[in-house]
């Protein structure tokens, strides 16, 4: 745990243990179901209040493009008038961004706690932006590949749409949060120069929540379309198998009526061939022009039979 600088007091605390967020939790005095959101932590983004403390979850996010994937991490925030306490699981970038900004500007640090809380979410929201640039460089390329004709694209655009399905439920909650705590300006007496502030906020966020948008509708689109040309590839593919198929079964019906011709004339020969005794066409004078006529006959016959009906 170490104290920032800033007033009101800022305690900061990294990957703490069960039994330190239980410790805080008993020095602040909070609430029981306060206590076992911090201390179970994996919380959806939200705001909630506890008495006089504001407590919020964001869900910050990095863009590995090494990995193509997008890392998120989980900070917490307790807020009230006098003490502000963040708690990370995992990247702490945003509360070290915040803190600078805060250290470079006395007089926005000077509003309070509020002042730190927006500026938290002011960090969290600006590492959404190269997460929505490499998202959209993912899917560029993933078109090339489908317009390609890349048949492992496939794969890519599954992991791609968990991707921008995971980044969209941290910045959808969160739009959500930006919205209740402009709902309570009035009613908490909010200082001009923080509301502005978080109007800042509120314009980014909303930039990244149409970019997010805009990557999830060309993602359903190129879904779509890289189902449409496989379609037309399996469909292509079974045609070529059918001509293939085709083609066997014209040479086979070839090779069955040339077999067919050449064995009539065969089957003539070779009875004439045994040389029987008692053949009567074996002495008669004209049986050896008679068994050329009929294995020609037949030869003929043949002929014109698998002719007609297209065989040969």
């Amino acid at each position: 745990m170490r104290t920032l600088t800033h007033e009101p007091t800022w305690l900061d605390l990294s990957q703490p243990t069960a039994a330190q967020l239980v410790e805080l939790a008993q020095e602040l005095g909070l609430h029981d179901l306060l206590t076992e959101d911090l201390v179970a932590a994996h919380q959806r983004p939200k705001l909630e209040r506890y008495g006089d403390w504001l407590f919020v979850v964001l869900h910050t996010a990095r863009y590995v493009d090494s990995r193509e994937e997008v890392r998120f991490a989980e900070l917490h925030v307790l807020a009230r008038a006098d003490r502000v306490v963040t708690i990370t699981h995992g990247d702490g970038r945003a509360v070290d961004v915040a803190r600078r900004r805060l250290a470079a500007d006395p007089e926005l640090a000077g509003l309070g706690s509020e002042a730190i809380l927006y500026a938290l979410m002011d960090a969290v929201v600006d590492h959404y932006a190269p997460v929505v640039r490499g998202l959209a460089h993912d899917l560029e390329e993933i078109e090339l590949q489908v317009f390609g004709g890349d048949e492992g694209v496939s794969r890519r655009i599954w992991d791609l749409t968990g991707e921008v399905g995971d980044f969209g439920r941290a910045v959808g909650p969160l739009q959500d949060i930006v919205e209740g705590l402009t709902a309570g300006f009035e009613k908490y007496e909010v200082p001009e120069a923080l509301r502005s502030y978080l109007r800042d906020v509120a314009d980014h966020l909303a930039g990244v929540a149409e970019s997010t948008d805009s990557v999830r509708g060309q993602l359903r689109d190129i879904v779509t379309v890289n189902a449409t040309l496989l379609g037309q590839r399996q469909i292509e593919e079974m045609r070529a198998l059918a001509d293939v198929g085709q083609q066997e079964n014209e040479a086979m019906k070839k090779i069955s009526a040339w077999a067919a011709i050449i064995f009539a004339p065969g089957v003539i020969g070779g009875i004439y061939g045994m040389n029987f005794d008692y053949m009567p066409e074996l002495h008669w004078r004209y049986g050896y022009p008679f068994a050329l006529g009929l294995m020609a006959l037949a030869t003929i016959i043949l002929f014109g039979l698998f002719k007609k009906k297209k065989w040969i």
